[in-house]
Parts: C-alpha cells; sequence; structure tokens
C-alpha cells in the first residue's frame, strides 16, 4: 500500500483509520487520503471502492426501480459519476451504503467498476444515517419497514441493550409496531392509525430481547382493530357508501384520543379502547356528506403543513 495522503497536511490519522485504508486497498480499492470532516472533526476516508463489493444495509427501504431508472437516465446523460456515496466497511468485507443505494445501481448498470465513496470507520454510522436519510422522501410503509429491519439488526447484534437507547435511529416508536404488520401485509394502510400511535406508542425502557414482544403485542392490536374496519368499510360498501377517506373517517370518529386530550393512556389501553369503538360502530349514522367535508378539511389541512 502507497503512504496514506492525509488532510489536514501534515497531519497523521489514527491507526484504525490507516488499517481501514490497508483493508479498502486489499480489497482491491483505491485509499485516495484520509481527512477530518468540518463539523465533528471526525476521520473519513475518501476512496474508491470496487463496484461488486457495495450494498445496500440489509435494514433499509427495498430500491426503487423508478427511481433508479431516473437515476440512471441522468448519469448516462451528464456522462459522469458526481456524487460519492456515504459507506461502512463490514467484516465480511462488504462496503454497506446507508444513503446511496440508487446512485450505487446506476453505477452498476452503466457498468461502473468503482464507486466513489467517503468511507467511515464506524460501522454504527450506517444505522445513524439510515434515520438522517434525505435521498428519497420516504412513504410511510418504506420508513416502517427500514425501521423494523434495523430493529431486527440491533437486536440480533445486541439483545440486552434497552430499546430508547435506539430512539434517534428508530426515529418514531410506532415505526416498528407498523413495520411488523408491513412485512406481513404489504398493502396494510398504516397512514390511518399513525394519528393514534403517534401519541400513545413510546419507546421502550426495556431491553430489545422484551421490547420486540411488546412490540408485536401492540401490532397485533392494530390489526385487530383493522380486521374490525375493514369489515365496517365492507358493509357500507354494501350499503352504497363509498369513499377514498372513509377507513380515516371511521378511526378518527373511533379515536378515544379526541375525548381524553390531557390525560393520554397507555398504548394498549388506547388501542383496546378504539376496538370497542369499531365494534359498536353504527354504520346507519354516517352521511356521505359528512365523509366528503372532512376529506377536504384534512386534505386542506395537509396543504397548509
Amino acid at each position: 500500500m502507497n503512504e496514506l495522503r492525509v488532510y489536514p497536511a501534515g497531519g497523521s490519522a489514527p491507526a484504525a483509520v490507516v488499517e481501514l485504508a490497508r483493508q479498502i486497498e486489499s480489497d482491491g480499492g483505491a485509499a485516495l487520503c484520509a481527512f477530518q470532516e468540518p463539523i465533528g472533526h471526525k476521520w473519513h476516508i475518501f476512496a474508491l471502492l470496487p463496484a461488486p463489493l457495495v450494498k445496500p444495509t440489509p435494514f433499509q427501504r427495498d430500491l426503487s426501480p423508478a427511481h433508479a431508472k431516473r437515476m440512471t437516465e441522468v448519469m448516462k446523460k451528464l456522462g459522469r459519476y458526481t456524487e460519492p456515496i456515504v459507506a461502512v466497511r463490514t467484516e465480511s468485507g462488504e462496503y454497506w451504503t446507508p444513503n446511496g443505494n440508487h446512485r450505487r445501481a446506476a453505477a452498476v448498470k452503466l457498468a461502473a467498476e468503482t464507486i466513489p465513496a467517503i468511507v467511515i470507520p464506524d460501522p454504527d454510522v450506517a444505522f445513524q444515517i439510515l434515520a438522517l436519510n434525505t435521498e428519497k422522501v420516504h412513504n410511510l410503509r418504506d420508513k416502517a419497514l427500514e425501521v423494523i429491519r434495523m430493529y431486527r439488526g440491533r437486536l440480533a447484534a445486541n439483545p440486552r441493550a434497552a430499546e430508547k437507547t435506539f430512539a434517534f435511529e428508530f426515529e418514531r416508536p410506532h415505526f416498528a409496531t407498523l413495520g411488523l404488520i408491513y412485512e406481513k401485509r404489504p398493502r396494510f394502510s398504516g397512514a390511518v392509525y399513525s394519528p393514534l400511535l403517534s401519541r400513545v406508542d413510546k419507546f421502550l425502557n426495556e431491553p430489545l430481547a422484551d421490547a420486540f414482544g411488546e412490540r408485536e403485542q401492540r401490532a397485533a392490536q392494530v390489526e385487530r382493530a383493522d380486521e374490525l374496519l375493514n369489515d365496517l368499510i365492507a358493509r357500507a360498501k354494501k350499503r352504497g357508501l363509498t369513499h377514498p377517506y372513509l377507513k380515516n373517517y371511521v378511526v378518527a370518529r373511533c379515536n378515544p384520543l379526541t375525548r381524553a386530550r390531557k390525560n393520554v393512556p397507555s398504548c394498549k389501553a388506547a388501542l383496546e379502547s378504539m376496538c370497542r369503538a369499531l365494534e359498536q360502530f353504527d354504520l346507519s349514522k354516517i352521511h356521505f356528506g359528512e365523509v366528503r367535508t372532512a376529506a377536504a378539511i384534512a386534505a386542506a389541512s395537509a396543504a397548509e403543513a
């Protein structure tokens, strides 16, 4: 390996960074320089990585074919690759990128042999970057699946760590709950339950091994509520009552928090209350005009947000 160039000039990189540069060279890449980034002054390596060794993290959302196709078209039109990815090296010798998967896929599609990358010595940063990923806006399903995959990764590596330790990475506790459902039911309407769950679903001060069981119980409660809701919607359709906002309207009417603004109940109690309200819901009291008005108000509020 050639001597590693270091910036600022005249400085010396830590031994761990020098070793990472050696591994990059051994893997068939090129460690071009080591530098300290300008915010926390932590050491990174700018490198050219062998394209076959660069992979997405196992936790993040799936590749979007449409977005990857668009990235490919842009790169092909420019005739150049302009934005390095971020990557961490794994023990297997692969390089995981938490925020450059679409750029990686586009470059591979265009037969790139190497991928320009900022390689970070700390593998845990991959989890943290996923929480800040802004390359492509997440929808709720994408985010929930990403979080539950990270959850499983953290659970396998450190089952005794408290769930709330990873609050930054998981971002919102109900993402993990909904992620368990999306794994089984990709077309699940999770957004219908977000207004309730975002207020009552909290991070747990329990080891991940125990907290995961609680997550499964919460997910089962949401699935029970969804079964009741779907039954109501099916009966409403037989009566000729159809509207894209109907699910949201019914759940909003059954949301127990509209009557508990100061003393918010536990997640379990709130979901039990919602299920009871759904079981007792009287479809005869719904009129199309009410649903249409509620949908218009919701759309106006979303536009102002």
